[in-house]
């Protein structure tokens, strides 16, 4: 399986936004996931679907004494082995759907906006409660499921080529979506509220909070109309 990723001129698209220039100061939603972060003091950490490694990077700089960053994308890779080495990360090429380790491997599961590119939320979660020991931690972030349910990614606008509304279509029926992001079509899988609550729940997960973050003013200004919905959601759980 291949990662639209790797795709040299999709990921050119993809070089040119704020979080990948910037690191994580760029990402809009950086301001609230950090505070939802846990100690990472002497903890043992994995990072699914990791990207150009930041919160890998961030994690071993807060104290962790093993990071494991996971993604598909062979140029993700390369780049977080470029920008974000340190000597107790380790970055690998797999698909996140197919990661095994041993039970209780890590203290912490991170993962930012992946599991959506996933069909089935279900047997990520339960492999994550396989690999986090007793009273670990799981924080990851999703396309929030009002931006995902339609799956266009984008509003209806008007003559004038206004944003006129968001729509929702198609809330209740999960599965994929060809999305249009970075000017490029991309599968994605909507999920309801339901299905992550309800699928953290069932592994044995207590939802510690949970947020649809807005980007700070001075991100907004830059951002296009479709980044000025809550976009995303982010959980954080213990086991």
């Amino acid at each position: 399986m291949m990662s639209k990723y790797d795709d040299p001129a999709f990921f050119d698209k993809y070089a040119q936004m704020l979080r990948s220039k910037q690191g994580l100061t760029g990402a809009l939603e950086w301001h609230e996931l950090e505070k939802m972060l846990p100690d990472f003091k002497g903890k043992r950490v994995l990072d699914l679907g990791c990207g150009y490694g930041w919160h890998c990077h961030y994690a071993a700089e807060h104290g962790a004494k093993q990071v494991t960053g996971v993604d598909l994308s062979h140029k993700m890779i390369e780049e977080a082995k470029a920008r974000n080495s340190s000597p107790v990360i380790s970055y690998h090429v797999q698909n996140i759907a197919e990661v095994d380790f041993p039970e209780n491997s890590f203290d912490i599961v991170i993962s930012s906006l992946a599991f959506h590119y996933l069909p089935d939320f279900d047997s990520i979660v339960a492999k994550i409660k396989k690999f986090l020991v007793d009273g670990g931690d799981l924080v990851f972030s999703v396309e929030n499921p009002i931006f995902s349910a339609y799956g266009t990614g984008d509003w209806y606008y008007n003559e004038k080529n206004e944003p006129l509304v968001w729509p929702v279509d198609n809330y209740f029926s999960e599965g994929l979506r060809h999305a249009n992001f970075l000017n490029t079509d991309v599968d994605k899988y909507h999920k309801t509220w339901s299905t992550y609550i309800n699928t953290l729940i069932k592994y044995g997960f207590t939802i510690t909070k949970v947020s649809e973050p807005m980007p700070s003013e001075e991100l907004a200004k830059d951002m296009p109309d479709m980044m000025r919905i809550p976009n995303m959601t982010i959980f954080s759980a213990k086991l």
